[in-house]
């Protein structure tokens, strides 16, 4: 089940600033991998969109410009505030398995 904003503020959630600015890329990765989501296993469920950002080696800004999204509908995912539809998901897929195919169908 996705916790909407609205269900994480009335929970009283904290998060650890501290140990969330020191994970590492290599931390996510193993983490990913510990639940099942690494590279080899991405055919059967869809990557994150944190997953194919640091795949693709680009930034949040960067990747929306390349899609065509505000910057914040972009975070919004990335930091699960919005649940995907079908259509991100797939579209996560694409940028996966072929970015290069994405970046030259949307700068053409």
């Amino acid at each position: 089940m996705v916790k909407t904003l609205a269900d994480i503020r009335r929970s009283g959630g904290h998060v650890d600033r501290k140990r969330l600015a020191a994970t590492t890329d290599e931390d996510i990765i193993r983490q990913a991998k510990e639940d099942g989501t690494d590279e080899e296993q991405v055919s059967g469920v869809y990557p994150t969109p944190a997953t194919v950002r640091r795949a693709l080696g680009m930034t949040q800004k960067a990747i929306a410009d390349l899609i065509g999204i505000p910057l914040t509908t972009w975070q919004n995912w990335e930091q699960g505030r919005v649940a995907l539809d079908p259509a991100i998901r797939t579209l996560l897929k694409i940028l996966w398995k072929e970015p290069d195919a994405v970046r030259r169908v949307v700068t053409t």
